[in-house]
């Protein structure tokens, strides 16, 4: 619950001295703030670093004949295309993520590619096996957690260990 205070007989909430909102119990809610600490700029770099990892590798796999020829199999449409530029957007928005450079314009990158390849590879919903279809159905929802961690993340940019911070500096 937010504090708030009188300003023209209309009640306003109550900033603290860091552009945050101080809460009915003195807690700081604060918006656009990046983590500043050594500790937690190293937690935010290593976060940065799991979840990018998975589009490095399995982003630079996208160019392999075996998984061209697995999607087109799922019903990609033109395959031999659309698979190497998915591999594209998630080396380079997984790339970007990982050094914390431009990472904002490289999680949209990740976003892209998970809200195109998501519906398209895990149809979970139209598998007849049972056991097919509930592991496409993880995989479907692996990606959804993934694609808003990707959103959290391009509005909270990359954090004060990268690239971004050093060239704001």
């Amino acid at each position: 619950m937010l504090a708030f205070v009188m300003t023209d007989g209309r009640e306003q909430p109550r900033r603290n001295n860091k552009g945050g909102f101080m809460s009915a119990s003195s807690n700081v809610i604060s918006y656009g703030v990046e983590a500043r600490s050594i500790p937690k700029g190293i937690i935010v770099f290593l976060g940065r670093v799991s979840f990018s990892l998975v589009f490095i590798f399995f982003g630079a796999g996208h160019f392999a004949k075996q998984t061209v020829a697995y999607a087109a199999a799922q019903g990609v449409p033109f395959a031999s295309i659309t698979v190497p530029l998915s591999g594209l957007l998630a080396l380079g928005g997984g790339l970007s993520i990982l050094l914390g450079y431009r990472v904002k314009i490289g999680t949209w990158l990740v976003a892209l590619f998970l809200a195109a390849v998501t519906p398209v590879m895990h149809k979970f919903w139209g598998l007849s096996d049972p056991m097919m279809a509930q592991m496409q159905m993880a995989m479907f929802m692996k990606n959804v957690s993934m694609l808003g961690g990707a959103l959290l993340i391009s509005q909270f940019g990359a954090g004060p260990v990268s690239l971004d911070a050093r060239r704001l500096r």
